[in-house]
Formats: structure tokens, C-alpha cells, sequence
């Protein structure tokens, strides 16, 4: 199982923009990929409605999981679109 963290950078958190450009990066990795908050549940990051249920503001810190092959590179990738603030762009 490959497992990355990110610290979430848009002001807004994980919510509207953000969280809808998170998901399409997310499906066209083509790969599962869960996210999680903590100790908390690890959710499907391919659906936007677990994205808004996880209340992950600026600063939060997630685990994003996967045991796709690629899924190095996928998941390093999607580290970088979390820490780069998505409201400013």
C-alpha cells in the first residue's frame, strides 16, 4: 500500500472548487485512491461528497492511500494539487 500526506493549502479547504478539481484529478489518475483525516475513515477521494464530508479546512493534514500499480506517482501528483492553494488559481 503506497500512503502519502499532504497539508491542504486552499483557503477554502476542501470544499467547492477545490474539492471538484481534487476529484477530476483524481478519476483521471484511473486508479483507487482513498482519503482520510487522521485516524478517521478512509473515504473513496473519487466522490466529491466524501471530499466535502471530511471538513478538512487550510492546514489540514491527509493520508491519501493506494494499492493501484503507478500509484507512486499518482499519489505524489495528487499531493502537489493539494498544496497548492486551488482558490488562487
Amino acid at each position: 500500500m503506497t500512503e502519502r500526506h499532504a497539508t491542504i493549502a486552499s483557503a477554502s479547504g476542501l470544499h467547492a472548487r477545490p474539492a471538484k478539481l481534487f476529484v477530476q484529478a483524481v478519476q483521471e489518475k484511473a486508479i483507487p485512491v482513498t482519503i482520510a483525516v487522521g485516524d478517521g475513515p478512509e473515504l473513496d477521494a473519487r466522490s466529491i461528497l466524501s471530499l466535502m464530508g471530511l471538513a478538512a479546512g487550510k492546514g489540514t493534514v491527509v493520508t491519501l492511500r493506494s494499492d493501484a500499480p503507478g500509484a507512486e506517482g499518482a499519489l505524489d501528483d495528487l499531493v502537489e494539487l493539494l498544496e497548492t492553494d486551488l482558490d488562487a488559481a
